[in-house]
């Protein structure tokens, strides 16, 4: 299950799993966002590499007017599948405290 909701400060708040079930729901929301966005995984707890598509067909569309996607609350386990898939060099990415 995924839950994807717009925060205080237009902080994006992501719940649950982004996998190939989700991925089209979450494209959808995704493709209402403009500017540099700030997307809280704090409770992202699986990505999947359709979940990781979405996530880049986002950063591209918004690098391309000038904005970006922030990725916030990013814990161990997400932070090596963000490695181990390069996408550590093309997301700004503040690890969990």
């Amino acid at each position: 299950m995924l839950a994807i909701e717009s925060g205080p400060d237009g902080v994006v708040l992501i719940t649950g799993r982004l996998d190939a079930a989700e991925a089209p729901r979450a494209q959808s929301f995704f493709d209402g966002v403009q500017g540099t966005v700030t997307v809280d995984c704090s409770r992202l707890e699986y990505i999947s590499s359709a979940g990781l598509g979405v996530l880049l067909k986002t950063q591209k569309r918004l690098l391309g007017s000038g904005g970006k996607l922030r990725l916030t609350g990013v814990n161990s386990h997400l932070n090596d599948i963000l490695g181990y898939s390069g996408f550590d060099q093309i997301f700004e990415i503040q690890r969990a405290r």
